[in-house]
């Protein structure tokens, strides 16, 4: 690997904070703010692309900031799971941006644009970049941080009561989220005297295991909150449907997955034991349940979707309980798919919002007649959010329901169980919604509908009374056109379609994206290629799992290697795992086969 590039991986939070600064200094220009704005994000996504590149067959990699080498100073670590996450977070916030400068977001007291909507966002992107390198978990706290205070911006702007409401139930859940993070910090410094990550993967092994518990417990409600995982996602559903489209689709969309990442980086790095794997199950499945049916009950479309992104958290806490590589690689495919899918799904219902002026299927209805445009922008991601073949979100749940299958427990067939009916449930909730707002006609809209349902309603009644022939002809010239809020511009609609397809290419390159996420899973449950990268071969070497527990994690080393390492780990091929078939990945890709999941050089550059 070229360490001159690596070496250029702070860049992924240095240049969203300078662009921030710039963005705001163009305050009286908004045509050049948003042009900074999204040259920006565009600059760092094509940084973070190469560094997706740089880590594809060498795996992780650290940089010392100030020279200052692991544990004393602050480490970024760049492996396949944090650029990974760079990449689609980055992707994601550039069409969301490019959204909302289309939007023309404003501030409700004063009626013009927003000028600190841009740089906010920027910062938004400094602390999510931030919080995937961190490689200590103090700098973890700072990155969470950051998103707390350009997230609590975000969701208030505008002023509105609802949405400062909404802001204050977020801001204090996100607070005692971090306090209970700082506190359990605190506790890992003083029992250890260490928070490098690497550092403490060896040295909380060496603490009593009640100790451990507790930390380990600490760690987890605290991570928990952020990913809206039940019984801590309460706030979820209350907080987000308040903002408008485009910062609410960053929020469900990539938000919560940074939660998801520090427990998936916790979970394998600090505490690789199973001490937890069956709570973990049983919250997965709490998780999966209680939010598809708060779906259920629910009428306003981002609601809905609110409650559909906490169903779906269970499905990569399923992944990850289950402790092995099939099931951790498809959770990293999984979260992958929602991010996208599920930024998707909001910034279409910014479109509904916009052209019928509301979201609740109550008052819509003739909206596939009406936009057919909207109409396949929804439906598409819909059936991918509740699995339908062949999308990728099909191919994510069948790479999690085979990995419960091979583990035989009790518990992972519960899980497996609990994810078919989840994901039926989806299905009745999307298709539910599909019906309400798009294809009933506008006459059978019961409640007071929207004033484009009321439109529609006027013409076609203008038309129903009109005689035949050219008497309804001319009716036809007289009846007035479709009247309302006026439809999407290309601005809206483009990084939309750009979404819409993204998530549709993850279904063609799905062979590639589980190979690649295997290889992930590999290195994070081996756990020695993230700590040799910090701290060097002879740490790493100290928290190396013998032969049998790695077969245990599904991870195969060569026979005349005792200890695992970067360079040759690979996932267990499918003939040695639980069954013929427990290997053999979604998308025809087969874990294990030599030049394509396994690496095939070896040696940490």
């Amino acid at each position: 690997m070229d360490q001159g590039l690596v070496s250029l991986a702070p860049l992924a939070v240095l240049l969203p904070i300078l662009g921030a600064a710039l963005a705001f200094m163009l305050v009286r220009r908004p045509r050049a703010q948003i042009a900074a704005t999204v040259s920006t994000i565009t600059v760092t996504l094509a940084l973070e692309c190469l560094l997706l590149a740089a880590t594809w067959d060498t795996g992780a990699v650290a940089v010392f900031v100030g020279g200052w080498e692991a544990p004393w100073g602050i480490t970024l670590v760049v492996d396949r799971f944090s650029a990974l996450m760079l990449v689609i977070s980055s992707a994601i916030v550039l069409a969301v941006l490019v959204y909302a400068s289309a939007q023309g977001v404003t501030d409700q007291d004063q009626g013009g644009p927003v000028s600190i909507f841009h740089p906010t966002f920027l910062i938004l992107v400094a602390g999510v970049s931030n919080a995937f390198l961190a490689g200590d978990l103090f700098n973890l706290y700072v990155g969470f941080e950051i998103l707390l205070t350009a997230s609590y911006v975000l969701l208030t702007l505008g002023g509105t009561g609802p949405r400062v409401r909404a802001g204050v139930t977020y801001v204090v859940v996100s607070v005692i989220s971090s306090v209970i993070f700082l506190i359990a910090i605190a506790m890992i410094y003083g029992a250890t005297g260490t928070v490098n990550m690497a550092d403490l993967a060896v040295k909380l092994a060496q603490l009593d295991p009640d100790v451990q518990m507790v930390l380990h417990v600490m760690l987890l409600v605290g991570f928990g909150i952020k990913a809206a995982v039940f019984p801590l996602s309460f706030w979820l559903p209350d907080s987000y449907p308040t903002a408008p489209a485009p910062v609410t689709a960053v929020f469900a969309g990539l938000l919560t997955k940074v939660g998801v990442y520090a427990i998936v980086r916790t979970e394998t790095l600090l505490f690789p034991g199973d001490r937890v794997n069956v709570l973990l199950l049983v919250v997965a499945l709490l998780t999966m349940i209680v939010g598809i049916l708060g779906a259920l009950a629910q009428n306003d479309i981002k609601r809905v979707l609110s409650f559909t992104l906490v169903s779906h958290i269970g499905y990569m806490v399923f992944g990850l309980g289950l402790s092995n590589v099939l099931g951790l690689g498809a959770t990293i495919f999984y979260v992958v798919h929602h991010i996208t899918v599920q930024t998707s799904l909001f910034l279409v219902t910014g479109l509904i919002e916009q052209r019928a002026g509301t979201a609740n299927v109550d008052r819509l209805g003739g909206l596939a007649r009406i936009s057919p445009l909207i109409a396949v922008l929804f439906f598409i991601p819909a059936m991918n959010l509740a699995g339908i073949p062949p999308f990728s979100g099909f191919l994510g749940k069948v790479g999690l329901i085979q990995a419960g299958v091979g583990a035989q427990t009790t518990m992972a067939w519960a899980l497996v169980i609990g994810s078919v009916v989840t994901s039926l449930l989806t299905l009745l909730v999307m298709v539910r919604v599909w019906t309400r707002a798009f294809w009933r006609r506008v006459e059978d809209v019961e409640h007071p509908p929207s004033k484009l349902v009321l439109a529609m309603e006027t013409r076609e009644s203008l038309l129903a009374t009109a005689a035949p022939g050219d008497a309804g002809d001319r009716a036809e010239r007289r009846a007035p056109a479709v009247t309302g809020p006026r439809g999407p511009t290309a601005g809206l609609v483009g990084p939309t379609i750009g979404l819409v397809a993204l998530g549709l290419s993850f279904t063609v390159l799905a062979g590639p994206l589980y190979s690649f996420s295997d290889r992930a899973a590999t290195d994070m449950l081996a756990r020695t290629p993230y700590i040799e990268a910090v701290l060097g071969p002879e740490a790493a070497e100290l928290a190396a799992m013998d032969i049998d527990e790695l077969q245990d994690r599904g991870i195969v080393a060569p026979p005349d290697q005792e200890n695992s390492g970067p360079g040759y780990l690979q996932p267990l091929d499918g003939a040695d795992s639980e069954g013929d078939d427990a290997g053999t990945r979604p998308g025809g890709e087969v874990p294990g086969e030599p030049g394509e999941t396994g690496d095939a050089e070896g040696g940490q550059p």
